[in-house]
């Protein structure tokens, strides 16, 4: 096999872990709007306890203790999607080189 069909397989590879780690990124981007709709609503709320799922049944929780572990949450969420964009973009400079060499434009 010559060095531009090993370049192909590589950016086969690559392309496909692109998708999944966008995919990723998008799914958590969704949890972490999520979450934030529903900090926005317990802000807005008067009670003192509110329920909270945990596995599959609803308990009830201070307020406070919720959106603490929501915050908590959300931020978790965020760094994850942080360092999922750094991945994608690792891995789109990477396909951007295979293409150039491919292509024959780089120093394939």
């Amino acid at each position: 096999m010559d060095q531009k069909q090993q370049d192909i397989m590589e950016f086969e590879r690559n392309r496909n872990q692109l998708l999944t780690v966008s995919a990723q990124k998008q799914q958590l981007q969704f949890q972490a709007a999520a979450i934030k709709s529903a900090l926005d609503e317990l802000e807005k709320t008067s009670e003192k306890k509110v329920y909270k799922a945990v596995g599959n049944i609803l308990i009830q929780a201070p307020v406070p203790d919720v959106m603490k572990e929501l915050k908590d949450t959300k931020e978790s969420t965020d760094l994850r999607v942080k360092t999922l964009q750094k991945q994608e973009e690792a891995i789109v400079s990477k396909l951007n080189k295979l293409r150039r060499q491919i292509e024959g434009k780089g120093s394939a």
